[in-house]
């Protein structure tokens, strides 16, 4: 047996590990720019501190919310020298809602900030910068979010029903009754819902609610144990005095409480209804979305005798504008409930020129049945991980003309590396300015053959 030696210390490769900061712990900081997400940035004792609410130039004091090896996350506290940028918020709750991130910026100073996020992906990652830059395209800056997700918890230890929006870096629930970037139809809704829901009899078996404004106005509430009687008549009650719908979600899929009620949204422009269910994709800026499907249409210029295909299509938001002028749309979902609901929309704005079907949209499609008589022009709008697969193929499906829609513009970048591989140019590219107070970025890319 080898002897046990005493006494050494063996040090980590890499050096001495150094002490974690505490969670809670103030740090006074100068901020040196602003990240791509909208937080300042600042390097401080061979960390990186990402900081919510600061600007750059500012010294502020910041709250630590969290630190992982050399990444220090934390938000403003105080702010002891301001940027000539900032501006006072409009939200009582802000730096405590994780919702909105950049409401102390100037909304021409956010648009920028998009901006420059847009440009920089597409010139590190891709190398490439577009023949044109569109002018963003934007709406008004609050009183745009017509769906919202309100959380709820019961604090057993406080014996109290917790409402509101999720804090910053936390699963900690922020009392809110009055959000300014929901649309004025919920504002109401909002304001009463946190009594309305401790009035029930059982909290703790409350879930979440989701608010809607569309053709009507809806409230769900996700319950995990029956409701009883006397409950369901307060929320019937609640909904009847908003003039909204009652909708519940327990065991299985959301239902209306009232049979045959249904939820939609108009596409003015086109003279379309979309029908909608809770839990399908629709875009939350009713505004920017109907100004996106009209640029997206401009951009692609289609013509009355073609065959245009529309990737992941949802519920036809783009698919049914389009079918107004072109001979023929194939618009294809991954979510087969999508592609049925889709359908119906179609049907019952007596379209008959579009087809929608089913198909694993990470994977290429040139071997799809409906794909091999060609298309003249794409339209694309995939999730945040992109469109790579798709993209790779794309150039054999004939199309000379390509709209790509995308919620991240690093996996825009990515799949622009591809199709320029296949002879497409970037034609043209802009932000979509679909969640103002945030830094979340959508962007439009116009890709065109030869």
């Amino acid at each position: 047996m080898a002897k046990h030696e005493r006494g050494l210390r063996f040090q980590p490769t890499g050096g001495s590990r150094a002490p974690q900061i505490p969670i809670g712990k103030k740090q006074r900081l100068t901020i040196e720019r602003l990240a791509n997400d909208g937080r300042g940035i600042v390097f401080f004792e061979g960390r990186t501190w990402f900081v919510n609410g600061a600007l750059a130039g500012e010294e502020v004091e910041a709250r630590v919310l969290g630190a992982h090896g050399k990444v220090v996350e934390a938000r403003t506290e105080r702010v002891f020298q301001a940027s000539e940028l900032r501006r006072p918020a409009a939200c009582a709750h802000v730096g405590r809602c994780g919702g909105c991130s950049v409401q102390h910026l100037p909304h021409e100073e956010q648009l920028a900030l998009k901006q420059r996020m847009l440009a920089e992906q597409l010139s590190r990652v891709a190398g490439i910068e577009p023949q044109e830059w569109a002018p963003p395209l934007s709406g008004p800056e609050f009183g745009y979010r017509r769906r919202a997700r309100v959380a709820v918890r019961w604090d057993a230890r406080a014996k109290k029903l917790e409402v509101g929006f999720r804090a910053v870096a936390s699963q900690d629930i922020v009392a809110i009754d009055d959000c300014p970037v929901l649309v004025q139809a919920l504002q109401p809704i909002m304001q009463r819902l946190p009594m309305m829901l401790r009035r029930l009899s059982k909290p703790q078996a409350l879930g979440h609610v989701e608010l809607f404004s569309g053709s009507s106005i809806a409230v769900l509430l996700r319950h995990m144990a029956p409701l009883s009687e006397a409950d369901l008549q307060i929320l019937k009650e609640f909904c009847a005095f908003h003039d909204a719908q009652l909708w519940l979600h327990g065991e299985g899929q959301p239902e209306p409480v009232e049979p045959g009620q249904a939820l939609g949204f108009r596409l003015e422009a086109w003279d379309l209804e979309l029908a909608y269910r809770p839990g399908d994709f629709v875009q939350v800026n009713a505004g920017v979305n109907q100004a996106m499907v009209a640029q997206a249409l401009q951009w692609l210029a289609p013509q009355a005798d073609e065959r245009v295909l529309d990737l992941f299509c949802g519920l036809g938001n783009f698919a049914l504008p389009l079918a107004r002028h072109v001979r023929e749309v194939v618009a294809v979902e991954g979510v087969q409930a999508m592609v049925d609901r889709a359908a119906l929309n179609a049907v019952s704005n007596h379209l008959h020129n579009v087809q929608f079907f089913q198909a694993d949209l990470s994977q290429p499609l040139t071997d799809a049945e409906w794909a091999k008589q060609g298309f003249s022009a794409v339209l694309l709008d995939p999730p945040r991980d992109g469109a790579l697969e798709v993209v790779r193929k794309l150039a054999a499906l004939g199309a000379k003309r390509l709209v790509y829609v995308s919620c991240n513009p690093a996996t825009l970048a990515r799949d622009t590396i591809e199709l320029v591989k296949q002879g497409y140019r970037l034609k043209r590219a802009g932000i979509l300015d679909m969640f103002p107070q945030t830094a979340h970025v959508e962007a439009m890319a116009l890709f065109e053959a030869g």
